[in-house]
């Protein structure tokens, strides 16, 4: 495995080319190992990857905080090289239940104070909107934390989740460094107008959900089964014939990852990878080993036949199903 580099956008930072999606540690696919989430931050800085991703809901802070305990404890070096992307806006309740999304002003600052305090960090490294707020300008939320980068708790300034039209007033207002957004080769919804956009700007794509939550991982079975606490159990993708659909693309994509030697996993990773030097895609590993998987997706070369027959097993929207239930397809500013 070689870590190579890639710059978010014209105007954002030197990241590593896979970043660490950060999210799943915090039990939204199930309890999680705390000792092994951390030993798996420190084992993905070990190796190179310096772009961790978060968000201030995971968990309500818990993800923040496990970040800020592994940056803690690990190497001064490698501590050093991290940077650390986190979507604010959030709303929740004790149940865990979601109560919309807050872009005010004040709000943004205020989730940065505290963003601030359980990652134990003088700045965040991008800051972003986890969702459009409908009652809130793009212009002022993303205003506001521009002014947080003129007082230094902020180096760039990122999206999430956003269409063409929000992408063009946001970078009207503030550089942009990237847009955080799904993209695998079963979600390529981006592919029609909102990359093509960023194109045309200069930003980046941190593509999350590249394995599809663990969709096409090539470990799923038919029969398998999601605890309640498990967005899995709820995502359309995932119920009845959607599901059944759904992996018989995965056993396609199989045999052309078996003929080159490697997993599934890292085939569908190696796509990604492939579709242009800036696109950096998010890794959920929530262990090490998952993460040792990830990371050979890396020196996974495809060549123009081995593409050809990727398409050909996994055409773009084949996939059966949403890739959010009804109510969170509908706070989707990029699905609009």
């Amino acid at each position: 495995m070689t870590m190579h580099t890639r710059t978010l956008g014209t105007t954002g930072p030197q990241v590593s080319a896979l970043g660490l999606g950060c999210m799943g540690m915090s039990g939204m696919y199930g309890d999680a190992d705390r000792a092994e989430s951390i030993a798996t931050i420190h084992a993905a800085l070990e190796a190179g990857v310096t772009l961790l991703d978060t968000g201030d809901f995971y968990g309500m802070g818990h993800n923040e905080l496990l970040i800020g305990e592994a940056l803690r404890t690990a190497p001064s070096a490698l501590r050093d090289n991290a940077l650390v992307s986190v979507k604010f806006g959030g709303l929740r309740d004790p149940d865990g239940g979601w109560s919309g999304f807050d872009g005010r002003p004040a709000a943004v600052k205020n989730f940065a104070a505290y963003s601030l305090q359980r990652l134990g960090v003088d700045h965040i490294d991008v800051y972003r909107p986890a969702r459009l707020d409908p009652d809130v300008p793009i212009e002022e939320t993303v205003g506001a934390i521009a002014e947080l980068a003129e007082k230094g708790w902020v180096r760039h300034i990122g999206l999430s989740e956003v269409g063409a039209d929000t992408i063009r007033r946001a970078a009207a207002t503030a550089p942009i460094a990237d847009l955080q957004i799904e993209y695998a080769l079963i979600s390529r919804g981006i592919e029609q107008e909102i990359l093509p956009t960023l194109r045309e700007l200069g930003i980046a794509v941190t593509a999350y959900g590249v394995l599809s939550r663990g969709l096409i991982s090539g470990r799923l079975t038919p029969g398998q089964q999601f605890a309640a606490n498990d967005f899995r159990a709820h995502s359309p993708r995932f119920q009845g014939d959607n599901y059944r659909h759904n992996l018989a693309l995965v056993e396609s994509l199989r045999k052309i990852a078996e003929q080159k030697g490697v997993t599934v996993a890292q085939i569908a990773i190696a796509w990604v990878l492939g579709r242009g030097e800036d696109i950096v895609p998010l890794v959920g590993a929530r262990t090490r080993e998952r993460l040792d998987e990830s990371l050979g997706a890396l020196d996974v070369p495809l060549d123009e036949a081995d593409l050809a027959a990727i398409e050909s097993a996994v055409p773009a929207d084949a996939a059966a199903g949403d890739r959010y239930a009804p109510a969170q397809m509908a706070m989707l500013d990029s699905e609009r």
